[in-house]
């Protein structure tokens, strides 16, 4: 190496050797990284790494004249940082000699005597503890080979086992092993001189490392299989995708071939059923006609069991809301829409609609659009008090929990302003969004994110957590504060809370009483059930033994005396883990959420909140998709002629007969996957025009549809321009 000039090549302790021929030069990174005179005046791709040959000979020369404290061997390019500090020395020698070098910001090195250390109470034990990256034994003293993580009380560290698995983990990856924390540990081992590369994880470089994990089993055991393609045909959203077995995902079936309605129903193979059975566990489910509420007379009714020419038509996918739709003009018969290119299957279906209205599947329908109108007519309530005063939110997309935080965390970010999304490092999007589709995508992917963050955690119905960090920075206020902006602005709603959650934000934590099913850690759950299901007092007495110090710290000790005692302790331990250990981050999370009001209408209204918060969103429907629009069309147009052909094309979409789906149409249109709760503004509509293609206006929510004599043409026209926008638009 020119600088150190040691011919080690240990990319582990120096950094990564480099020679180039061309300008005979060999150099050691970590050594050119930490020399005191020299600045990265080029590009990345000039020179070394942006350090220019010219700079670098002239640091040599520079370094020739300087001897090395430690060596006393000319050529210390390094320089202690330190004011008065005149020692300089080689890389590898101040290594030997304990100095810390910082890759941080300036590259400051600072000598023996001088380098940072880290501060340890007085009053803190002295000892020995586990490295918990080797496992070895570590000292617990202030020494240059040992250091303690910032974030946890007792964990002691390697420093030669930390810098290997900063060098592997990079700074995407690299944290605390014990708590996960990333930004304070980083901080503090930055500064302790632990180089943290700027890579990805060595484990996500490897080249087909995670091949094994993506195959999924992708085959139809059942005895007759439907599919004329074969077993191991798989085609996604139809009735031709296959399902796995719930229960041990090694057996599969067709939707059809195993008469599922939708993607959503549970499947369990043969086997699994046949252990059930044997455990007393499993009840099968008896098959019921589509027809057996409504049929009261002699009339025929459907049977479960599809053939294989006549797809299975789900209650949401049958025709008959298209005879009762105040939209279309169909006043006398199915004569009207004869003219479809339908399959004979569909039209029978069609023409035994009527007898097959089920009267409890029709009350829930009405009763779920009266909640969708009431929470629309809330939610704009609240929109009343937004102005038309803008605030401009550049977001990354790649990076959308910072980039949001940031964005209302601004000094003239207030809720009640119109918001104005413009998305960074993200041209195509800028082209294909409007204001009011980038404000949805912005906010659905905000709702995505939350979902997925450490301020919640279970698996579908979540719970806040216990997340220090998080406290100490405020975000759960910011995480409630970004939910009702993004309710009352026309953003997706964030239906992941758990019934618990919502509860104790409606109705006050010391109303709620949480379940076994709240609790997220394995451990506490695992304590949990070996109390609750204790058969005797000796049994349970045991159990309370054996996890003592967790009961103690809870505060749930309390004296046992009898078996029915164990049914208070649960209950204490549920409150403590699910209410009271966590009543900081509620109380954050509820002040957020009275931004706007949105926290008070959830209070005076709360059975319709608590189908917008809690629930999962069904699918659209063919019915939902249809009822949404509102058809226009001009003066020498017949509006019927068109509407025939678009109703029977969202038929043709919802059961699968199409390469777009219903979400699709409504990107295409919107530029929104789902229905905002608050509804769209302007609302969707649709009219027919002499034009070639269908037209997507997403500033105004209109869809442009083309006149085509054929059912044919309309189709493939609809399809050839919807799947192209959307594929240009995701590349």
């Amino acid at each position: 190496c020119v600088l150190c000039g040691r011919t080690d090549d240990c990319p582990e302790k120096y950094g990564e050797k480099r020679t180039y021929v061309e300008y005979n030069l060999t150099v050691h990174y970590y050594c050119l990284l930490m020399s005191s005179g020299i600045w990265q005046r080029g590009e990345e791709d000039e020179g070394v790494d942006g350090f220019l040959i010219t700079d670098i000979r002239k640091e040599v020369n520079r370094a020739a004249k300087l001897k090395c404290n430690i060596c006393k061997k000319k050529g210390a390019s390094i320089g202690c940082v330190a004011p008065k500090c005149k020692r300089s020395y080689h890389f590898p020698c101040g290594i030997q000699k304990e100095c810390i070098f910082q890759f941080m910001e300036d590259f400051r090195s600072y000598c023996w005597e001088h380098k940072p250390v880290q501060k340890f109470p007085d009053k803190e034990s002295r000892g020995t503890s586990q490295c918990t990256i080797c496992l070895d034994l570590v000292e617990q003293l202030p020494m240059y080979t040992v250091l303690k993580s910032p974030c946890c009380k007792n964990a002691w560290f390697h420093r030669e086992c930390l810098q290997y698995q900063a060098l592997s983990a990079g700074i995407f990856f690299f944290r605390c092993t014990v708590c996960n924390n990333k930004d304070k540990f980083q901080k503090e081992m930055l500064r302790m001189g632990i180089h943290i590369p700027e890579k990805d994880a060595s484990w996500e470089l490897e080249e087909n490392a995670y091949q094994d994990l993506l195959q999924c089993y992708q085959h139809c055991d059942v005895e007759s299989c439907l599919c004329k393609n074969g077993r191991d045909y798989n085609e996604p959203d139809s009735k031709w995708e296959i399902k796995r077995c719930q229960c041990c995902g090694s057996r599969g079936t067709h939707l059809a071939c195993s008469s599922m309605k939708s993607w959503e129903q549970n499947w369990e193979c043969m086997e699994c059923r046949s252990i059930f059975a044997k455990s007393g566990n499993y009840s099968k489910q008896k098959k019921r006609s589509l027809a057996t509420s409504g049929k009261k007379d002699g009339t025929t009714c459907l049977l479960e069991e599809p053939s294989a020419k006549c797809p299975r038509q789900s209650p949401g996918s049958q025709r008959n809301f298209l005879l009762q739709s105040p939209k279309i003009m169909c006043q006398n018969n199915l004569s009207h829409c004869s003219h479809l290119e339908l399959p004979a299957s569909d039209r029978v279906t069609m023409s035994l609609s009527p007898l097959m209205s089920n009267r409890n599947g029709s009350l829930r329908k009405k009763l779920l659009r009266k909640q969708q109108r009431e929470i629309s007519n809330l939610l704009k309530e609240l929109k009343l008090q937004v102005n038309t005063k803008t605030t401009r939110l550049n977001i990354n997309a790649e990076n959308i929990w910072n980039s949001a935080l940031k964005g209302f965390r601004q000094r003239n970010f207030s809720p009640t302003n119109t918001i104005e999304i413009k998305f960074i490092n993200c041209k195509n999007r800028s082209k294909t969004h409007t204001s009011a589709a980038s404000k949805r995508h912005f906010f659905r992917l905000l709702m995505l994110h939350l979902q997925n963050s450490s301020l919640f955690e279970g698996s579908s119905g979540k719970n806040l957590s216990l997340d220090f960090q998080a406290v100490k920075e405020n975000l759960y206020f910011e995480a409630g504060k970004m939910i009702a902006v993004s309710l009352v602005h026309g953003g997706p709603s964030p239906r992941f809370f758990s019934k618990t959650l919502f509860d104790c934000l409606v109705y006050g934590p010391e109303n709620v009483k949480p379940a076994l099913e709240d609790v997220a850690d394995v451990d506490v759950a695992k304590t949990i059930k070996m109390i609750k299901y204790a058969n005797s007092l000796s049994s349970l007495q045991s159990a309370i033994h054996n996890c003592y110090e967790f009961l103690a710290a809870a505060g749930c000790l309390r004296p046992v005396t009898a078996l029915c005692d164990k049914n208070m302790l649960v209950n204490d331990i549920l409150i403590h883990h699910v209410i009271k250990r966590i009543i900081s981050p509620l109380e954050s999370f509820r002040q957020g959420l009275k931004t706007l009001g949105v926290l008070e209408k959830m209070q005076m209204h709360p059975e319709a909140f608590a189908s917008l918060l809690c629930h999962e969103p069904k699918r659209l429907s063919a019915e939902t998709i249809f009822n949404l629009f509102t058809i226009h069309s001009s003066s020498d147009v017949n509006k019927v002629e068109g509407a025939d052909f678009w109703t029977g094309y969202l038929q043709d979409v919802e059961s699968g007969e199409s390469v777009v789906t219903l979400e699709d149409i409504l990107l295409f249109v919107t530029g929104s996957f789902s229905i905002p709760p608050i509804g769209f503004d302007p609302k969707p509509t649709i009219k027919f025009l002499h034009i070639r293609y269908p037209v997507g206006n997403r500033l105004l929510n209109c869809l442009e549809l083309p006149i085509t004599k054929t059912y044919e043409q309309f189709k493939n026209k609809m399809e050839f321009t919807i799947r192209n926008t959307l594929r240009v638009e995701r590349e």
